[in-house]
């Protein structure tokens, strides 16, 4: 369990002891793909927003609670690569739901309310192996009990690369992420996959940490600045993401979700540079519990914040896998 005191009243704690939510995961290690649920376990209060940035996103299951629409909240959020066909997955994670009782009553049936969003991982592992259903299920089997995991190469994660403007051999290995911050009795964290085609910056020094290397393979090529002396098309560097989801104990109507959820994107726009480009698939997800009343600029700062930290904390923690290799096999650390 990651533990970090960070103030007198601020600290940093582990996502899976958070008893309101419950994450799990499944990945395919042949493959190299995979999923992550992140479940809610209090529903009463339970609202949600999600908001897109990416050009390129693959969602499923964002509409419904939607302001204008007649729910406030989903109850599950997958992040599954695949591509496309990874939104497959979430059919599983609502089986599960349903035949634990989790979700909605309606008439004779509980109808579990699943949000999605993917990331491309196609061109790592075995191209015609994503994500399925069964897949799904066992990730959401899994989040029911309520394991620590590390970050890194797991779940959505396993198959997730950065630093993709030029060669494959230039790329580098990426995963997935998690943090968490508290504050009395408010938390706020952050699940996130990074596999974006920009470069991961160091939360504190600012100083790319992952992303694309120069010829010598030891050394970064630096994208935005590469883009800005070379790009004049678009005809490369398809199918990047990164996806993820806020998770908070903080009282919030479902106007204020969507609103987190968009604020948490200046935590992807600090952490990875460029980002939100036209073949990125950005998404991020928020569901709060209700629990505990505080100030939107309070929730939203530590939003932000918990995601450009995920970010980091999943290419430092990422090992080498299917030819990419990560930032602890280059540099050592």
């Amino acid at each position: 369990m990651k533990k970090v005191e960070r103030s007198d009243n601020l600290e940093v704690i582990s996502v899976y002891d958070l008893e309101e939510f419950s994450i799990g995961h499944d990945v395919d290690p042949e493959a190299i793909t995979g999923c992550t649920v992140i479940m809610a376990n209090k529903l009463d209060g339970l609202v949600a927003g999600a908001d897109v940035r990416g050009g390129a996103p693959g969602t499923r299951n964002l509409d419904i609670y939607k302001p204008m629409n007649c729910y406030d909240s989903c109850q599950a959020v997958v992040l599954s690569g695949g591509s496309l066909f990874g939104l497959d997955a979430a059919s599983g994670v609502e089986k599960c739901m349903e035949e634990h009782g989790i979700g909605l009553p309606f008439v004779n049936v509980t109808l579990p309310v699943v949000s999605q969003a993917i990331l491309f991982d196609l061109t790592i592992g075995s191209k015609d192996i994503r994500p399925d259903s069964a897949m799904g299920y066992r990730a959401c089997q899994n989040a029911l009990k309520r394991e620590h995991h590390p970050d890194g190469n797991v779940g959505a994660g396993i198959g997730a690369t950065v630093g993709k403007i030029s060669s494959p051999a230039q790329m580098m290995k990426s995963g997935l992420g998690t943090w968490c911050y508290k504050r009395g009795d408010l938390f706020v964290g952050a699940v996130v996959a990074c596999n974006a085609i920009g470069d991961v910056v160091d939360p504190d020094t600012h100083e790319i940490i992952a992303g694309a290397l120069d010829d010598s393979l030891k050394n970064f090529l630096n994208t935005e600045e590469f883009i800005g002396e070379n790009i004049t098309t678009e005809d490369f560097f398809m199918g990047n993401t990164t996806i993820g989801c806020v998770i908070t104990n903080a009282k919030l109507t479902n106007n204020q979700a969507h609103k987190i959820a968009a604020w948490s994107h200046d935590g992807i726009a600090r952490a990875v540079r460029p980002t939100h480009t036209m073949s990125d698939g950005d998404t991020l997800f928020c569901m709060a519990t209700g629990d505990v009343p505080c100030a939107m600029n309070l929730v939203g700062t530590l939003a932000v914040k918990a995601v450009e930290h995920a970010i980091a904390s999943a290419v430092r923690n990422a090992d080498s896998l299917g030819g990419f290799k990560s930032r602890k096999e280059i540099f050592g650390e």
